[in-house]
């Protein structure tokens, strides 16, 4: 999430002297002056730690892409290869944002395939199972950050998932048969320090906010391109 990245983003700009970075010092000391005036002078206290989320570096990322929407702008990357029959591997190394790439501590590479139902070997979770994963975790990670933001306590959270495929549509059997899911239905439990009438509004902010939601849930553009 972008608020992981910001503060790093500005400590690098301490000593430049670029538009960019000015933008984003001036943001933070308009932010810092925010805070301030609403503690009323009062000294400064540890940091707001809530469903292990620090909240003031929350709304410092939030005052900042407001004050600069540039910085809002992320791209991120994944390069795949193909190894054997249904087995492929996707390696995650970098990713673009705050108007500069960052590199992960180290590559994650994770590996897909089909079952041996499916004419696999099981190397790993096949395709539309890792769209699963994808909902479930961002689904899950909108639902904290959101809650923190509004100081609501989350104890413990689980949820599970399923998905209707019919395979007449990938094995081009049947064009009037979808090739992926037809339905996708999530169930969440959560125990949160939050009234039982509450709990709906609480998992409701998971779909309202979650990038990997919105991208399923809306037509978005998909390019498919043959490179040289």
């Amino acid at each position: 999430m972008p608020g992981s990245f910001l503060p790093s983003s500005i400590a690098y700009c301490v000593s430049q002297t670029n538009d960019y970075c000015k933008s984003i010092r001036s943001c933070f000391f308009i932010a810092a002056q925010k805070s301030k005036k609403n503690m009323g002078g009062a000294k400064m206290t540890e940091k707001k730690d809530i469903n292990g989320v620090d909240v003031d570096k929350l709304f410092e990322t939030i005052n900042a892409v407001k004050n600069a929407p540039v910085i809002a702008t992320f791209k991120f990357r994944a390069n795949n290869q193909w190894i054997k029959g249904g087995h492929n591997r996707t390696t995650i190394k970098n990713f673009y944002g705050t108007e500069k790439d960052h590199v992960h501590d180290k590559p994650f590479e994770l590996d897909a395939d089909e079952p041996p139902l499916l004419l696999g070997e099981d190397n790993g979770p096949n395709p539309v199972e890792y769209a699963l994963t994808a909902l479930a975790a961002c689904v899950t990670t909108s639902i904290v950050y959101h809650a923190a933001a509004k100081g609501i306590k989350i104890n413990a959270m689980e949820s599970r998932l399923e998905g209707d495929i019919d395979l007449r549509g990938f094995l081009g059997i049947s064009k009037d048969v979808p090739k992926g899911y037809k339905e996708i239905r999530m169930f969440f439990k959560i125990d949160a320090d939050a009234p039982a009438e509450k709990l709906q509004e609480i998992v409701q902010l998971g779909p309202t906010y979650s990038p990997v939601f919105d991208t399923i849930t809306r037509a978005v553009p998909v390019s498919v391109k043959l490179e040289k």
